[in-house]
């Protein structure tokens, strides 16, 4: 039996185009509905639909706040350890976050796997998704001067944004089967429990 924690957010009708106050406040799309189209950049740059992407196979979809994070990266490195399984159940693995595309491209040359990097530039699939926050100011100075960490920000309020790390499986026509959405930057699924998530989602 697959034992799964998934975590219960507040979900009272709220407008999941918004972006939320805190992480704690997300509010994700649910197992079940059908995921809204966003346009998407490639690492060259192209812009794609996501829509289309997900047509094409079942998707195991991450969402990463950038390759600055190292759990973000320990994540993303432990999928190499299931991608040959979930490729024989015929799944592509997509991940976006808000990185541009110049830290796309460097973060695909240290990758090394078939993971597909894709950018979200207007916050289309964040916001579309109910995982996208707005980050204190005090943070993001914090970020920028202690990291050199540039966030990307919301067009119409000029405050950063970051999703809330999270995993979605979704089929062809875009339902969601599966999610693990987790306010806590250092608690992630682990590729194990992914894999057995992508195998009975199927």
């Amino acid at each position: 039996t697959l034992s799964i924690l998934i975590l219960a957010l507040q979900t009272h009708a709220l407008d999941r185009t918004q972006i939320a106050d805190t992480a704690e406040n997300v509010t994700p799309l649910l197992i079940g509905q059908t995921v809204p189209n966003s346009t998407l950049q490639t690492v060259d740059g192209d812009p794609v639909s996501l829509k289309a992407l997900t047509m094409q196979k079942p998707t195991v979809l991450i969402f990463y706040r950038g390759g600055w994070c190292p759990y973000c990266n320990r994540q993303l490195s432990g999928l190499k350890n299931i991608e040959g399984q979930l490729d024989e159940l015929c799944y592509q693995i997509l991940a976006i976050s808000l990185e541009t595309l110049a830290q796309l491209q460097q973060q695909q040359l240290q990758t090394k796997f078939s993971v597909r990097l894709l950018a979200d530039p207007d916050l289309e699939a964040i916001s579309g998704f109910g995982i996208g926050f707005y980050v204190p100011d005090e943070q993001r100075t914090t970020y920028k001067s202690k990291w050199d960490i540039s966030l990307t920000s919301d067009k119409t309020s000029g405050t950063a944004v970051l999703p809330a790390p999270a995993v979605f499986i979704l089929d062809t026509k875009g339902k969601v089967l599966f999610s693990y959405v987790n306010p806590d930057i250092k608690t992630r699924i682990s590729p194990d429990l992914l894999y057995q998530a992508a195998k009975l989602s199927l």
